[in-house]
């Protein structure tokens, strides 16, 4: 194996057709990770999400409707702070948050001033990412794209998504074929934001 590290990270979730196969997929291959949520669909699913935290899964913040991206949607503060209390018990201690963004771009738009006040006032972890394999747009295709990218950097974290037609078709041999350590943790550089104290520059975010 290389040295190479892998963060497995799945958002949009939870759904009653996906969730539940790429947990079963990462029970049997001893495989944690985190799930961002939508709170919206965890009002909906709850159980799933529950499922996932008990076994040992973290369970972060995705707003609670999705919008497309949160920074010009006019309802950043409401959309992390009622996807927060759906959380409830769920939520891991960090208060792990991931924005939604307009195709995994990270790009102007998906923060604004006001969502990244109200997650320094609540003491949140701001957690983006470094590869999408686009496994919604391209659900045969995207485990090619996903090694290229883990093969190109040192420590990968990656956005899949429990939802409908995306990664669970093929998340069973992807990991069969990855060639990476796969951890809990996220890499620095892809927290900007940690239990509310700003560690690097969001240029570019706002």
């Amino acid at each position: 194996m290389s040295n190479a590290l892998l963060t497995l990270t799945f958002d949009n979730g939870p759904d009653p057709a996906a969730t539940p196969r790429v947990l079963d997929v990462l029970a049997a291959r001893g495989v944690l990770s985190t799930f961002f949520v939508v709170g919206s669909a965890l009002r909906e699913h709850r159980a799933l999400a529950e499922r996932a935290h008990a076994e040992g899964h973290w369970i972060g913040n995705h707003t609670l409707t999705h919008p497309r991206p949160l920074g010009e949607s006019g309802a950043e503060v409401r959309e992390i702070e009622a996807a927060q209390a759906e959380l409830g018990a769920l939520a891991h201690p960090d208060r792990l948050f991931r924005p939604s963004g307009a195709g995994g771009d990270l790009s102007p738009g998906l923060l604004s001033t006001a969502a990244v006040e109200s997650l320094i006032a609540g003491r949140f972890t701001c957690v983006l990412w470094n590869a999408v394999p686009g496994d919604w747009r391209d659900p045969s295709g995207w485990v090619d794209t996903a090694l290229a990218q883990i093969a190109s950097q040192d420590w990968t974290l990656l956005v899949l998504h429990d939802v409908a037609d995306a990664c669970a078709d093929r998340l069973d041999e992807f990991l069969s074929r990855v060639d990476a350590e796969i951890v809990q943790a996220f890499p620095p550089a892809c927290v900007p934001i940690k239990r509310g104290a700003v560690r690097r520059s969001l240029d570019g975010l706002l």
